[in-house]
This record gives C-alpha cells, sequence and structure tokens, in this order.
C-alpha cells in the first residue's frame, strides 16, 4: 500500500473499496461487535500524516514533533476503516452522534440528541443545513459531544473554554450532562442570550479582555485539571484534536439525505474546525466506497477578518490577520488553522470572503423562508450567492448545492436588547390596513 502524500491530508489506512464497509472476521469463536464502538486507533499529525501517536492523552497544544515556531499542527484522529461495520450507512435516522460511533472516538458522555438536523430547500433548488436545530441551537453541540466525552474519558476534573458564544454554551451544557464542571472565559460583551445559556447549565463564567484567554485558559488546566475544550496555541488554531470529528457527520447526513454527494457545499468558517469536518466527513464516505468523489468546498470568511483567505492566497499553513469591525463576532477570527488549507485544497475548493451587508441580506433571505439564524451563521448562503454573482468566479456545475447554517438568530449580539414598540398600532383600522397591505 502506497503512503500518501505527508502534507495531503489524507488517512493512511485505505481499505479496498470493494470490502472496504465490511467488518473484519473474529477469529476463533464468532462474537458480535457492539454497535456502539468507536474504531478510532490513534493521533495523527496533519502536518505531516506520516507522523503517529496513541489515541490517549489528546494532544491539545497541537503536534509535538511537526509544529514549529512559526505554527502550531493540528492532529486529527484515525479510524480502522476496514472494520466499519457494513450496515452503518443503512441504518435509520437518529437523533444522538453515537448513530455514528464506529467512526468518532469513544462517545464517554451522554449526549443530548445532537444531529440529524433538516436538509432544508429553497425555492431555487438551494439545500440550507440548518445546524441551528441542535440541542443548544448551533453545530458547536457536535463539536462538543466528542470533546467533552474526551475529557470525561481522560479522568479530567472538569472542561474549561474561551468563547463569548456557541462554543461556551455548548460546552456548557455538554459538561452539565456529563456531570463535570465547566468554566468559560467570555468577553464583558457577550450577546446577552448566550450569557443566560451558560449560567443557565452551571457554568462558571469569567470575563476578561481577549488577550487573557489563553494564559487563564492555561492556569486552570495546569493547576486544577481542566481539559481544554477550546484552543491553546497563538501561532496557529489547534483546538482538541478530537472536536472536529463531530462535524463529519454533518457531511453523513448530507450524503444519505440527498442520496449523492453534492457539487459545492458553503461553510461559514472561523477557525475552520467546521470546514475541515465536513470535508473529512465527505473523504471517508470516498474510503468507504460509498461514494466516487467529495463535494468543492468553499470557506466564507467576513471581509474584516479573512485568515484563511490569506493563508490560502499566500501559500502559507496559517495566518495571522487584523479584525476590523463586524458584526459576525462567531467567525470574526485573527488567527487561521490548517484544517481549513487542508479541507480547501484537498476538495479543490476556494476561501470567500463576505460582508457585514451580504450576510445581513443572506440572513433576510433566509428568515423569509421560515429559518431566523445568526449574522455569523448566514455566511454560507451569503459566500454562495457571491460567488454565483461574480463573472470572474466560475459557477459551480450541476448538482446539488449546500449552504450550512451554524446557529439560531437568538444567540445575534443583538437579541435580548430591549424591544421596539410595536409598528402596527392596536386599532381595528390600523389593523386592517395593514392586513389589506400584506395581501396586496
Amino acid at each position: 500500500m502506497q503512503r500518501p502524500n505527508s502534507r495531503s491530508g489524507q488517512p493512511t489506512s485505505r481499505p479496498p473499496r470493494s470490502n472496504a464497509a465490511r467488518p473484519e472476521p473474529e477469529q476463533g469463536p464468532r462474537r458480535a461487535r457492539p454497535r456502539s464502538q468507536s474504531l478510532a486507533t490513534g493521533q495523527r499529525s496533519l502536518g505531516d500524516p506520516a507522523v503517529h501517536y496513541s489515541l490517549w492523552p489528546p494532544l491539545i497544544n497541537g503536534c509535538p514533533r511537526t509544529s514549529t515556531d512559526a505554527v502550531a499542527y493540528p492532529l486529527e484522529v484515525d479510524y480502522a476503516y476496514d472494520r466499519v461495520p457494513a450496515d452503518l450507512f443503512g441504518r435509520p435516522a437518529a437523533h444522538g452522534l453515537e448513530r455514528w460511533a464506529p467512526l468518532l472516538p469513544p462517545l464517554a458522555a451522554p449526549g443530548l440528541g445532537e444531529g440529524n438536523t433538516p436538509l432544508v430547500r429553497l425555492p431555487d433548488g438551494v439545500y440550507i443545513k440548518d445546524e441551528s436545530r441542535n440541542p443548544t441551537w448551533s453545530h458547536k453541540d457536535r463539536l462538543n459531544r466528542v470533546a467533552v466525552s474526551a475529557a470525561k474519558a481522560s479522568g479530567a476534573s472538569g472542561v474549561v473554554v474561551a468563547s463569548s458564544g456557541n462554543h461556551g454554551a455548548a460546552a456548557a451544557a455538554y459538561a452539565a450532562r456529563a456531570g463535570l464542571p465547566c468554566v468559560v472565559i467570555a468577553s464583558p460583551s457577550a450577546p446577552p442570550a448566550v450569557a443566560s445559556f451558560v449560567r443557565a447549565y452551571g457554568a462558571l463564567v469569567v470575563t476578561g479582555p481577549h488577550e487573557s484567554w489563553k494564559p487563564l485558559t492555561r492556569r486552570i488546566v495546569e493547576e486544577f485539571g481542566y481539559q481544554p475544550v477550546s484552543s491553546l496555541t497563538t501561532t496557529a488554531h489547534t483546538g482538541h484534536p478530537f472536536g472536529p470529528e463531530g462535524y463529519k457527520t454533518i457531511a453523513y447526513e448530507i450524503f444519505l439525505d440527498l442520496g449523492e454527494t453534492p457539487e459545492a457545499v458553503y461553510v461559514p468558517t472561523g477557525y475552520g474546525e467546521l470546514l475541515f469536518g465536513v470535508w473529512k466527513g465527505f473523504h471517508e464516505l470516498t474510503l468507504l466506497g460509498l461514494a466516487d468523489r467529495t463535494p468543492r468546498l468553499y470557506a466564507c470568511e467576513p471581509a474584516a477578518a479573512g485568515a484563511l483567505t490569506t493563508a490560502i492566497r499566500t501559500g502559507r499553513p496559517a495566518a495571522q490577520v487584523p479584525v476590523g469591525p463586524t458584526e459576525a463576532y462567531g467567525i470574526s477570527c485573527p488567527v487561521g488553522g490548517y484544517r481549513g488549507v487542508v479541507a480547501v485544497r484537498e476538495s479543490r475548493g476556494a476561501a470567500l470572503t463576505v460582508t457585514d451587508e451580504q450576510m445581513a441580506a443572506a440572513r433576510d433571505e433566509l428568515a423569509g423562508q421560515g429559518m431566523w439564524v445568526e449574522l455569523s451563521s448566514a455566511a454560507g448562503l451569503a459566500g454562495l450567492r457571491a460567488h454565483r454573482e461574480n463573472p470572474a468566479r466560475p459557477g459551480d456545475a450541476s448538482g446539488p448545492v449546500v449552504c450550512v447554517t451554524t446557529s439560531s438568530g437568538f444567540k445575534d449580539s443583538a437579541t435580548a436588547t430591549p424591544a421596539p414598540e410595536p409598528t402596527v398600532p392596536a386599532d381595528w383600522d390600523t389593523v386592517a390596513a395593514a392586513l389589506r397591505g400584506l395581501s396586496g
């Protein structure tokens, strides 16, 4: 078996497609394999996929052998793909990531029914994968089901996360479910709805300036034995190596719902973990012989930042950029990560930037179809609309196109601020006139 290019980001376990999905025969007496058993075999560096580590402990600070002073390379999880149960992708749809347990790290903590979110078709045929339907109303539930499970399995005293948004809310919820204490380090200006989420789950909320987040997280890890579920590295985002594995399940669900591989997927992108997870999920479908290609992935970043766009343009594994004013706080990241580079390169996609005005227009379009999403969450659809309208960029070829929306409009920074006065007074003549205007 040939080893793939050392920087390709491709899993090194490549089973023949003819039998990729068949369990390996047992030797001796036949014993049924538990349906929920993880087939994870270890961690592998994205900086050089030939560099392997054992599965435990999770290497939170990136790869110690391939990272340099200039960039930290993240780890990913590898699997015994040749032992994936033959019926895994034929099982009934169900909420909860345990549905996909063989292709995830061990799920040692209970879940909240995450996943199995709807794929909604817009009038022009574009599909929306609506991640706001998860238990805490965002895609981060998939990551935290896996990352908090790792903390539980590792015997960590608790979990700590630096986040003023969806990540903090989801980490607090899954830590509570797992019976672990949680510390959320956030900005004093965190959106009111998110702050309410975090406090409701019993997390300890610590507020401070952004530059204090990583040093404080490290001290909590070192002195109290908590496991971080957000990134500790400064030269590039690495994050928890197990977390992005949860995002793979988005690709599985899209594939099963469509009955085919989409032509392209547009993904709101901050650090690139979601983008990478979606790419890896589709890539695994090709390894298992279920699909013959991966879709092109388009990373959609706010124009006020664009770390991945800068890295792709300059040929670097990661970039650091200044962040300008933007309401898309969920994806306005000053530093990128190598995962995003891998996903764009391997899928033959691109990194796009969108303005707040373009995201607001996409958010309004979605609201007009009954879906209320956070501004950051609308970046995928905004990227698609801008991409198709720009004559200098090639459009998508034939085939379904999917835009991921990541979180509910309840998470926006303006939500839960004082409500405006009603625009229609409750007297009949005014109401009737307004109704005639609606119907006309």
